[in-house]
This record gives structure tokens, C-alpha cells and sequence, in this order.
């Protein structure tokens, strides 16, 4: 078996340089957007990392229902941008809009975790920021 020329050995470097690359962009690009969460909605889960209980809504929820008050440990906010539109999202800690902020997500914002807010949320509100 003959010896590969330096040249023949640069371009398999190459190429395989370049597919490594292309690997990464693509794993990066597919765990980017962790959460399962509808397009125009806010959601959160009862568990870290997305997982557990869900609710998810397009709208302000002034009264968490359920097991989801005060059992929240996961937030994702999917919200359309847009002149004048309000897509951010503040998270806060007693019902009807009351209480402290306990998390603010801006538009494509995720938070598999956050110690401060965990489980300290019953109520959001889409707002024009934070």
C-alpha cells in the first residue's frame, strides 16, 4: 500500500474538520430550543428542565389552578414580537398579579431552572418588558 500524499492527507483533515463542525452546529442547534412550548405561548412546568405538570397560554393567567401554584421550577416564554406587542412574560408570586416578580422571561427566553423563582409563582402576565 502506498503512502497518501501530503495533499491527499490535508483535504481527509479537511473534511473531516469540517463534518465535526457541521455535527456540532447541528446538535447545537437541535437542543437549543429545549422546551415543548406552543408558538405564541408562555409555559411552565412543575419540575426542572421541562419536565412534570404543564400549563401553557397565549394570554394572562391571574389564577394558577391546580397542583401548578407554587410549584413552579420551569418557565419558557415562546411570545411573537412585535411593535407594540407584549411579549414578555412576568411570573409573580401570589395570584391575582400580586405579590413580588419572581421571574421575567423575555421572547424565546427558557429557564430550565432558576433557585430564586422555584416554586414561588401563581400568576403571569404578558408585559412590554421587564
Amino acid at each position: 500500500m502506498k503512502p497518501r500524499s501530503t495533499t491527499a492527507r490535508r483535504v481527509v483533515s479537511l473534511l473531516t474538520a469540517s463534518l465535526l463542525c457541521a455535527g456540532a452546529v447541528l446538535a447545537t442547534s437541535t437542543s437549543a430550543q429545549a422546551a415543548e412550548c406552543g408558538s405564541g405561548n408562555f409555559c411552565v412546568w412543575t419540575d426542572a428542565n421541562f419536565t412534570g405538570l404543564k400549563i401553557e397560554h397565549s394570554g394572562d393567567d391571574h389564577w394558577w389552578e391546580g397542583d401548578m401554584a407554587w410549584h413552579d421550577s420551569s418557565w419558557a416564554d415562546h411570545g411573537i414580537s412585535g411593535p407594540g406587542v407584549k411579549d414578555h412574560v412576568k411570573v409573580y408570586s401570589a395570584r391575582e398579579l400580586l405579590g413580588h416578580v419572581t421571574i421575567c422571561l423575555a421572547p424565546g427566553q427558557e429557564a430550565g431552572y432558576n433557585a430564586a423563582a422555584n416554586d414561588q409563582g401563581a400568576s403571569h402576565t404578558w408585559t412590554a418588558g421587564c
